[in-house]
């Protein structure tokens, strides 16, 4: 069995060979638009980003250099990127280039909606008017889902897509940003139609959030996302994979924050926490391993992570 096969079959919890370490065979490209700047400066909704090398990423929103002062008015003052200005052809070359007899590939969408509307008006603001202002905050997640919705129909028309990475952070690590009335209320209803953007021309969703989403995790399901990713284990994973595991893979898991990247930690340690993790996630398929953040480790413990995942995971 393939690399691809296999990882289609973990996908479709379909009896794969073995559990997959990370996306095997899935060749990712990015959009030609600036969501995030690699260096300090403005990105393509006009908000500044500061450069520090130690952040992780490297940039991080500039406090303050949030174009939106007042929310009412924020079509005054913000400009949604042109999806038809863009010039895909370096994204089109790349996509040629890929064998698509052996590899999958997956477009790169990130900022979601919650994401672009802190980053539009500051995170205090933003989280203020999800309460305060609920009709004028859903006008603004109404104009970036029809973004997100034409950028992703260019992107596939671009390269024909079998994945969409679609990134938003809806967690905290004890609970959401936002109450799930408020998530479903105003961040439900934008991202279902972009979900049904990627379902109609065959791409599955996989979906990225960080943080404590238990509570709403049963909508993303019901909304067809194919995959979740990075699992962080501050969510009750094998609760989870009990109530859903029959409709939705699982990647991640394996604990960044307190195994992986732990002061002192030792590569049995590591092969543990691997174990645990298949053991939770792996019945019938449906687990792809990886850590559950991406931050720099040792590289003695991701060898012993690798060899753990490819020895366990079959």
């Amino acid at each position: 069995m393939s690399p691809k096969e296999n990882l289609l079959r973990t996908i479709a919890r379909d009896q794969p060979a073995w559990v997959p370490n990370g996306l095997e065979s899935v060749v990712t490209l990015g959009p030609p638009v600036v969501e995030r700047p690699g260096a300090a400066g403005y990105d393509a909704f006009g908000v500044h980003w500061s450069y520090d090398p130690a952040a992780e990423g490297g940039t991080y929103p500039t406090r303050g250099g949030h174009p939106v002062t007042d929310l009412r008015r924020w079509r005054e003052q913000v400009t949604i990127p042109d999806v038809a200005a863009l010039d895909w052809s370096a994204v089109r070359g790349r996509g040629l280039a890929i064998d698509r007899e052996t590899h999958l590939v997956q477009g790169f969408v990130e900022m979601g909606l919650f994401e672009r509307a802190y980053l539009l008006l500051g995170m205090e603001e933003a989280l203020m008017a999800f309460v305060g202002e609920p009709e004028a905050m859903a006008d603004l997640l109404g104009a970036l889902a029809d973004y997100k919705i034409a950028l992703i129909s260019a992107f596939d028309d671009a390269v024909p897509l079998d994945l969409l990475w679609y990134g938003d952070d809806w967690g905290t690590q004890t609970d959401l940003f936002v109450s799930p009335a408020v998530w479903r209320a105003l961040l439900r209803p934008p991202l279902a139609r972009i979900y049904a953007c990627a379902h109609e021309r065959g791409i599955l969703v996989n979906q990225h959030s960080c943080g404590r989403i238990e509570r709403i995790f049963g909508d993303i399901v019901a909304l067809g996302a194919a995959l979740w990713n990075p699992c962080q284990p501050c969510n009750d994973l094998a609760a989870l994979k009990l109530a859903y595991g029959d409709r939705i893979a699982f990647h991640g898991g394996i604990d960044s924050q307190f195994v992986l990247d732990r002061p002192g930690v030792t590569p049995d340690e590591v092969r543990a926490e691997v174990r645990r993790r298949i053991d939770e996630l792996g019945a019938g398929g449906g687990y792809i391993a990886g850590p559950s953040h991406g931050v720099p480790y040792d590289p003695d413990l991701i060898a012993a992570m690798n060899d753990e995942i490819a020895a366990y995971g079959r």
